[in-house]
Protein backbone atom coordinates (compact mmCIF):
# COMPACT_ATOMS: atom_id res chain seq x y z
CA UNK A 1 0.00 0.00 0.00
CA UNK A 2 1.47 3.37 -0.95
CA UNK A 3 1.46 6.53 1.16
CA UNK A 4 -1.31 8.24 -0.76
CA UNK A 5 -3.64 5.24 -0.48
CA UNK A 6 -2.96 4.92 3.25
CA UNK A 7 -3.52 8.64 3.80
CA UNK A 8 -6.75 8.64 1.79
CA UNK A 9 -8.12 5.54 3.52
CA UNK A 10 -7.29 6.82 7.00
CA UNK A 11 -8.73 10.27 6.40
CA UNK A 12 -11.84 8.76 4.82
CA UNK A 13 -12.31 6.58 7.89
CA UNK A 14 -11.85 9.54 10.25
CA UNK A 15 -14.33 11.63 8.29
CA UNK A 16 -16.91 8.81 8.35
CA UNK A 17 -16.30 7.95 12.01
CA UNK A 18 -15.60 11.28 13.69
CA UNK A 19 -15.74 9.83 17.20
CA UNK A 20 -12.57 7.85 16.40
CA UNK A 21 -10.55 10.95 15.45
CA UNK A 22 -8.88 11.45 18.85
CA UNK A 23 -7.93 7.78 19.16
CA UNK A 24 -6.53 7.65 15.63
CA UNK A 25 -4.62 10.91 16.14
CA UNK A 26 -3.18 9.55 19.38
CA UNK A 27 -2.15 6.26 17.77
CA UNK A 28 -0.54 8.04 14.82
CA UNK A 29 1.35 10.44 17.10
CA UNK A 30 2.53 7.46 19.17
CA UNK A 31 3.84 5.71 16.05
CA UNK A 32 5.51 8.93 14.91
CA UNK A 33 7.32 9.21 18.25
CA UNK A 34 8.56 5.66 18.84
CA UNK A 35 12.16 5.22 17.77
CA UNK A 36 12.34 3.93 14.21
CA UNK A 37 8.65 3.01 14.07
CA UNK A 38 8.28 6.54 12.76
CA UNK A 39 10.20 5.47 9.65
CA UNK A 40 7.50 2.89 8.86
CA UNK A 41 4.35 4.90 9.62
CA UNK A 42 3.75 8.12 7.62
CA UNK A 43 1.96 9.72 10.55
CA UNK A 44 2.84 13.39 10.08
CA UNK A 45 1.13 13.62 6.68
CA UNK A 46 -1.99 11.93 8.02
CA UNK A 47 -2.05 14.08 11.17
CA UNK A 48 -1.91 17.25 9.06
CA UNK A 49 -4.85 15.82 7.10
CA UNK A 50 -6.75 15.17 10.32
CA UNK A 51 -6.11 18.80 11.26
CA UNK A 52 -7.76 19.81 8.00
CA UNK A 53 -10.70 17.51 8.78
CA UNK A 54 -11.08 19.19 12.16
CA UNK A 55 -11.75 22.44 10.33
CA UNK A 56 -13.73 21.05 7.40
CA UNK A 57 -15.80 18.31 9.03
CA UNK A 58 -16.41 19.89 12.41
CA UNK A 59 -14.30 17.50 14.47
CA UNK A 60 -13.65 18.62 18.04
CA UNK A 61 -10.24 20.36 18.09
CA UNK A 62 -9.04 20.05 21.69
CA UNK A 63 -9.76 16.33 22.18
CA UNK A 64 -7.81 15.59 18.97
CA UNK A 65 -4.90 17.80 20.11
CA UNK A 66 -4.92 16.21 23.58
CA UNK A 67 -4.92 12.70 22.15
CA UNK A 68 -2.12 13.50 19.69
CA UNK A 69 -0.07 15.06 22.49
CA UNK A 70 -0.65 12.04 24.74
CA UNK A 71 0.33 9.64 21.96
CA UNK A 72 3.49 11.62 21.18
CA UNK A 73 4.48 11.81 24.85
CA UNK A 74 3.88 8.08 25.36
CA UNK A 75 5.92 7.21 22.27
CA UNK A 76 8.85 9.32 23.44
CA UNK A 77 8.58 7.87 26.93
CA UNK A 78 8.69 4.33 25.55
CA UNK A 79 11.77 5.16 23.46
CA UNK A 80 13.41 6.80 26.48
CA UNK A 81 12.75 3.81 28.74
CA UNK A 82 14.04 1.42 26.06
CA UNK A 83 17.27 3.40 25.87
CA UNK A 84 17.49 3.63 29.66
CA UNK A 85 17.06 -0.13 30.00
CA UNK A 86 19.45 -1.26 27.27
CA UNK A 87 21.91 1.65 27.57
CA UNK A 88 24.81 1.29 25.11
CA UNK A 89 23.53 -2.15 24.05
CA UNK A 90 20.67 -0.40 22.23
CA UNK A 91 23.07 0.90 19.58
CA UNK A 92 23.93 -2.69 18.62
CA UNK A 93 20.27 -3.65 18.08
CA UNK A 94 18.34 -3.41 14.85
CA UNK A 95 17.62 -0.85 13.51
CA UNK A 96 20.07 1.30 15.50
CA UNK A 97 23.08 -0.56 14.13
CA UNK A 98 21.90 0.23 10.57
CA UNK A 99 21.87 4.00 11.20
CA UNK A 100 25.13 4.80 13.02
CA UNK A 101 25.34 8.33 11.56
CA UNK A 102 21.81 9.14 12.73
CA UNK A 103 22.68 7.88 16.20
CA UNK A 104 25.92 9.90 16.23
CA UNK A 105 24.03 13.04 15.21
CA UNK A 106 21.49 12.40 17.94
CA UNK A 107 24.27 11.99 20.50
CA UNK A 108 25.88 15.29 19.48
CA UNK A 109 22.49 17.00 19.59
CA UNK A 110 21.81 15.65 23.08
CA UNK A 111 25.30 16.56 24.31
CA UNK A 112 24.74 20.13 23.13
CA UNK A 113 21.19 20.70 24.37
CA UNK A 114 20.72 18.23 27.25
CA UNK A 115 17.12 17.46 28.20
CA UNK A 116 15.97 20.42 26.11
CA UNK A 117 17.04 18.41 23.04
CA UNK A 118 13.90 16.32 23.56
CA UNK A 119 11.75 19.42 23.14
CA UNK A 120 13.77 20.84 20.25
CA UNK A 121 14.19 17.45 18.54
CA UNK A 122 10.45 16.82 18.44
CA UNK A 123 10.20 19.36 15.61
CA UNK A 124 12.92 17.82 13.42
CA UNK A 125 11.88 14.70 11.47
CA UNK A 126 14.16 11.75 12.21
CA UNK A 127 15.47 13.32 15.42
CA UNK A 128 11.93 13.28 16.84
CA UNK A 129 12.03 9.58 17.64
CA UNK A 130 15.78 9.02 18.11
CA UNK A 131 16.60 11.74 20.65
CA UNK A 132 14.42 10.28 23.45
CA UNK A 133 16.05 6.87 22.92
CA UNK A 134 19.51 8.41 23.14
CA UNK A 135 18.44 10.47 26.18
CA UNK A 136 17.58 7.20 27.89
CA UNK A 137 20.89 5.64 26.81
CA UNK A 138 22.82 8.61 28.23
CA UNK A 139 20.89 8.47 31.50
CA UNK A 140 19.15 11.85 31.30
CA UNK A 141 17.16 12.15 34.54
CA UNK A 142 13.47 11.23 34.22
CA UNK A 143 12.00 14.47 35.56
CA UNK A 144 13.77 16.85 33.15
CA UNK A 145 13.09 14.39 30.33
CA UNK A 146 9.37 14.21 31.12
CA UNK A 147 9.01 17.97 31.50
CA UNK A 148 10.56 18.49 28.05
CA UNK A 149 8.61 15.53 26.66
CA UNK A 150 5.16 16.60 27.87
CA UNK A 151 5.54 20.30 27.13
CA UNK A 152 6.86 19.72 23.62
CA UNK A 153 4.21 17.08 22.87
CA UNK A 154 1.43 19.57 23.53
CA UNK A 155 3.07 22.29 21.44
CA UNK A 156 3.88 19.83 18.63
CA UNK A 157 0.30 18.51 18.48
CA UNK A 158 -1.11 22.02 18.43
CA UNK A 159 1.31 23.23 15.74
CA UNK A 160 0.62 20.19 13.59
CA UNK A 161 -3.18 20.27 13.82
CA UNK A 162 -4.10 23.94 14.25
CA UNK A 163 -3.33 25.28 10.74
CA UNK A 164 -5.64 22.78 9.07
CA UNK A 165 -8.25 23.26 11.75
CA UNK A 166 -8.66 26.89 10.77
CA UNK A 167 -6.16 28.74 12.95
CA UNK A 168 -4.83 30.69 9.99
CA UNK A 169 -8.34 31.80 8.98
CA UNK A 170 -9.19 32.62 12.60
CA UNK A 171 -6.08 34.77 12.95
CA UNK A 172 -6.91 36.63 9.72
CA UNK A 173 -10.47 37.30 10.82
Amino acid sequence: MDLDTLRTATLGFVEAHKAWAPLIAGALAFCESVAFLSLLVPATVILVGIGALVGAAGLPFWPVVAAAAAGAALGDWLSYEFGRHYKDGARRMWPMRRFPRLVARGERFLARWGAASVAVGRFFGPARAVVPLIAGMFGVARLPFQIANLASAVVWAFVLLAPGAGLVEWLKG
